[in-house]
């Protein structure tokens, strides 16, 4: 049985009743009665799902925690797991102008419904924020290709996205909307598995000019999106429907957002077969990342929506049989850099390029890594002895979150090209299509 607890106060030896000071409570909840409790929650509460099948979803509706005392929604954390099964005609977590609540623990089953959300922040012109969605586990979202992992059809700030499983959805996240409104702000994506989608691991749409809404901070923002892993290996569309793993569109082109930025570092891009690993346009810096494609392109910058305007591309090791980086869109007045690279790739750099990439052969990778033709587990670009090591000037990248953080975590001593901070042995984890572990250290989110 729940209860809160009522504080009784004593003062200079008067005991006096005071005004009940409610604490923060912890329900216990089971497929029967979840329902019931959501609609008790307060400020620092915390709703405790017992393992079982949920067939009726999880709504949050006007559900509004605090920045110090957060709403938390957790499953077990081994299994059994709290299993939320999709229903028809409603996202199986809807989340409608709601904040500072974590969900945690939880699996869910999409069963194959075409058009079935696992996770969607709803509703043309509401809003949430401050949500967190930790370890989920979603699974059989494939019905269609618009059917997606986590989803945000409205304005969303302050998301943390971290360490979920989503595998074979149809979009593993879509963050915004297609028309360029509903925009996601300020987010943090980081050590998720995303694999074997139909279309997008994640695309984060372009924005049109931003509509003011109560709450939404004001300044310059970062996304940042790091050490996580995307495949699209297996099960990828063909033909119209072919998408990149991950696309990143564009910022609203003036006004309030226009200098937001994205950081992109850490992450594993692996297998595509018909599209880049990456395409961006628009703010972005792209560091400390392995892309492998024996199947095609890694690295596409070119217009989508908008174009290329702020650019930032270094300490990449990039393994393609196809392209290895291709540059469109972008002019002489774009902040645009691309530096410290190790490409290894059938075509290399394609476009107008500033910048000192070392560039080379797709067969050639394996004169400088240890063992760039393998499998995901088994696969290792970590430098040959004493290859990749050269003396770079790195004041230039000194403003960016986690520069000095190899792919391991491991901070940079020595300077050498592409991802990783040593040659030799590596230290570190094979990369693999698993979630990559936590690395040594992590910049925190910063926006002003």
């Amino acid at each position: 049985m729940s209860f809160r607890l009522i504080s009784v106060v004593s003062v200079l030896g008067l005991i006096c009743c005071a005004s009940p000071v409610f604490a923060d409570v912890t329900y216990s909840a089971n497929p029967e009665n979840y329902l019931s409790l959501l609609e008790k929650l307060r400020s620092g509460d915390h709703l405790q799902l017992m393992p079982g099948e949920y067939a009726e979803g999880l709504p949050l509706r006007n559900l509004n925690g605090s920045a110090h005392e957060p709403i938390v929604i957790a499953g077990p954390e081994s299994i059994p797991r709290a299993v939320f099964v999709a229903r028809p005609r409603a996202n199986t977590v809807s989340i409608v102008n709601s904040s500072y609540i974590t969900i945690r623990n939880l699996e869910l089953d999409g069963r194959n419904m075409a058009g079935i959300d696992a996770v969607k922040a709803e509703g043309h012109g509401q809003w949430a924020h401050h949500i967190t969605l930790e370890n989920l586990l979603i699974r059989n979202h494939g019905g269609s290709q618009n059917t997606v992992g986590i989803s945000t059809k409205c304005t969303a700030w302050d998301w943390v996205i971290r360490g979920n499983i989503i595998l074979g959805a149809g979009t593993g996240l879509y963050l915004g909307n297609s028309d360029g409104t509903a925009p996601f702000i300020g987010g943090l994506i980081e050590n998720n598995l995303v694999a074997d989608t139909l279309g997008y691991n994640m695309e984060i749409k372009q924005q049109n000019a931003r509509k003011h809404v109560q709450g939404m901070p004001q300044g310059k923002q970062q996304t940042i999106i790091r050490n996580n892993v995307f495949s699209k290996a297996a099960h990828a569309s063909t033909g119209t429907d072919a998408r990149p793993n991950v696309l990143v569109g564009h910022f609203p082109l003036q006004g309030g957002g226009a200098q937001d930025r994205y950081y992109i570092y850490g992450n594993f891009f692996y297998g595509n077969p018909t599209e880049a690993l990456f395409q961006g346009e628009g703010n972005f810096a792209l560091y400390n990342n392995l892309f492998i494609n024996p199947l095609g392109d890694a690295v596409n910058i070119r217009p989508h929506n908008d174009r290329p305007r702020w650019v930032h591309v270094f300490f990449n090791t990039i393994v393609a049989s196809g392209s290895g980086l291709k540059l469109r869109g972008l002019t002489s007045k774009d902040e645009y850099e691309v530096s410290a690279n190790a490409i290894f790739a059938a075509r290399n750099v394609i476009g107008w390029l500033k910048g000192d990439p070392l560039t080379a052969s797709y067969a050639k990778a394996a004169d400088y890594l240890a063992n760039p033709f393998d499998f995901p587990g088994r696969i290792d670009l970590y430098p040959l002895y004493d290859k990749l090591m050269e003396s770079l000037d790195t004041r230039r990248y000194q403003s960016f979150p986690d520069w000095d953080r190899d792919f391991n975590g491991v901070r940079r001593i020595q300077n050498y090209r592409g991802a990783y901070a040593g040659s030799g042995h590596n230290p570190g984890w094979l990369p693999s299509l698993e979630r990559k572990p936590q690395p040594v250290t992590s910049a925190p989110l910063r926006n002003e």
